[in-house]
């Protein structure tokens, strides 16, 4: 498998702010407010903490999912029909909350009451108003839940024929007709998150046949048909691109690529995670000892296509970055790890449309056009054989919703 070096490969050896969250835990995700970055934490504290972003000051810890994790955490741009950027998170407490900084708590929490199945993953539709979930299995059932977060207290709908193992991962499309979902069935699913029957809803299946740890939609691209629009990693480090029609179009293991020359050598241990929402495929990977690199493959849609090293973060952590995100307001890259750090790092400024380098266009703004995807009509299934700072409220404004907001958008 090719890696090669970029002609504007940097290196990045220091940070421009660093963190650590109050206990001895690993940061799992990490999201991007207004004036602030917030990070969800692993057990024992299972709490989400509050970053001022100028200087990363921790400046408040909203109590997550109590005694149970917190599984995930999104910043989206609206909710229930209010238009600011809120705070979402899902709990293995069978619940999905969305936060208020005033209260330090939340203002809308999303049960499945009588049926309190751990929540692995959430998504918001792109109008804020449906919320999925996905459960793990209990006993024969997997569940994606679906809420109208104006009418918390019960789901509209229960989708449990997509899965037959722990949802691990849900994205909806840009339109918000289809939830992409992946599991540890080894299956990346989409499906119609408005079908009120679930043997109806599955539109189309891919199977992998191994388990599937994260997936998501390639966005911003022509995504036709035969090109990639999908793509999934799994627990075993090994990668995928995928068509709309569930074509498997890519499969490695990501730790093959590497580079080995007089300068130096970069060989990845793990995927952190993958940005591709600007129609580039931007894979960050890990080593064990704690540096990033971000990698870009110029055809997502060739098995063979090569891979360009474009940057490295290195000695900014000691062990395994757990969570990565590209703050494009602020042209910095924010990771998190299992040293309990948190850092901030400069983006290359190399790393904007460079003429002669093909894969240099990730900071271009994304066509006007969108994909067009048609209305769900029917399951569809392709089976593919498996390859191989301080504690306080501090300056904490007003960017989450709170009570007010909610009765306003209910009004």
């Amino acid at each position: 498998m090719v890696l090669t070096e970029s002609p504007y490969l940097s290196e990045s050896s220091w940070t421009l702010r660093t963190s650590n969250v109050s206990s001895n835990a690993y940061i799992l995700s990490i999201s991007s407010l207004p004036r602030h970055y917030a990070a969800s934490t692993s057990a024992p504290s299972n709490v989400i903490e509050i970053f001022d972003k100028s200087t990363l000051q921790r400046i408040q810890s909203l109590p997550g999912h109590e005694s149970a994790a917190t599984t995930s955490l999104h910043a989206v741009n609206t909710i229930a029909g209010i238009p600011k950027k809120s705070l979402i998170s899902s709990g293995k407490d069978g619940s999905v909350k969305v936060w208020d900084d005033r209260s330090n708590s939340h203002s809308i929490k999303m049960t499945n009451l009588g049926k309190p199945h751990a929540l692995l993953c959430c998504a918001v539709s792109p109008d804020g108003y449906t919320v999925a979930a996905g459960t793990d299995l209990q006993s024969d059932d997997a569940l994606i839940l679906y809420w109208d977060p104006r009418q918390p207290a019960t789901p509209l709908r229960t989708h449990g024929s997509t899965h037959s193992d722990d949802i691990t991962a849900l994205d909806f499309n840009e339109s918000g007709t289809l939830i992409l979902s992946a599991s540890s069935d080894g299956l990346v699913s989409t499906s119609n998150p408005t079908e009120d029957d679930e043997d109806e809803a599955v539109v189309g299946v891919g199977n992998w046949g191994c388990s599937v740890s994260q997936a998501g939609w390639i966005t911003g691209g022509r995504n036709g048909s035969g090109e990639a629009a999908l793509w999934a990693a799994s627990d075993m480090e090994t990668f995928s691109t995928w068509s709309e029609e569930f074509d498997r179009l890519m499969s490695l293991d990501i730790r093959e690529p590497s580079v080995h020359t007089q300068q130096r050598t970069w060989v990845t241990d793990y995927l952190v995670t993958c940005d591709a929402k600007r129609g580039v495929l931007n894979v960050f990977t890990g080593s064990n000892e704690g540096d990033i690199a971000l990698l870009t493959n110029s055809n997502p849609s060739v098995d063979d296509a090569p891979w360009t090293l474009h940057n490295l973060w290195m000695t900014g952590h000691v062990g395994v970055v757990r969570s990565l995100l590209y703050d494009e307001e602020e042209n910095v890259l924010v990771t998190g790890g299992e040293d309990g750090k948190l850092n901030v790092w400069s983006w290359p400024s190399s790393f904007v449309g460079h003429e002669g380098d093909e894969n240099m266009d990730v900071d271009v703004p994304a066509p006007s056009h969108r994909p067009v995807f048609s209305p769900p009509k029917k399951r569809r299934e392709r089976d593919v054989s498996p390859s191989g700072g301080g504690d306080g409220r501090g300056d904490s404004e007003d960017y989450l919703n709170g009570e007010e907001g909610v009765k306003r958008a209910r009004r």
